[in-house]
């Protein structure tokens, strides 16, 4: 039964990978129309830069949890690898428990608050452009839930490992 929570939610991630994975086109097109248009026209825009930095923030904040799901975090495991397979999932279920669920969980309602703020106060970027920023805040307060959500598959992976 959990195990197919677990296959799920790594379903989830995987499929909301890939698809923010395409937002690197606009992020591209972007600093290519900017470059062409500061340096072949010297008439840059005024939007160009915060526009990039929005992409690339969603860009990553979308691959957090799909660089999860395949394991691709950098961690220290000087002192884990030479244990056993058993031990090393007691360590990641203690610590999963211990340090990601708490902060994630925290994170994700923190931000969703920050998000319902934003929105409530339709919150624009304080530039000479203005973007409105509260989309993008709800966004990475789902961002937050992807990750968290990837947490507990993984959580229920590392138990799942050591009941075998």
């Amino acid at each position: 039964m959990l195990e197919s929570v677990s296959e799920s939610l790594e379903r989830i991630t995987r499929k909301e990978g890939e698809i923010t994975s395409l937002l690197i086109y606009p992020l591209l097109a972007i600093v290519v129309y900017e470059v062409f248009m500061r340096y072949v026209f010297n008439a840059p825009t005024s939007w160009g830069f915060e526009a990039t930095t929005f992409l690339y923030g969603l860009h990553y904040m979308f691959g957090l949890a799909y660089t999860d799901v395949y394991d691709g975090h950098v961690r220290v495991d000087i002192f884990t690898a030479l244990t056993s397979e058993k031990i090393q999932a007691i360590i990641k279920v203690i610590t999963n428990l211990a340090f990601f669920m708490p902060v994630m969980t925290f994170m994700t309602l923190w931000s969703f608050k920050f998000a319902y703020v934003s929105t409530k106060g339709l919150e624009v970027n304080s530039t000479s452009w203005a973007p409105p920023i509260w989309p993008l805040k709800i966004l990475m307060a789902i961002c937050f839930l992807f990750l968290l959500l990837q947490g507990i598959a993984n959580l229920i992976k590392d138990i799942n490992s050591l009941k075998q």
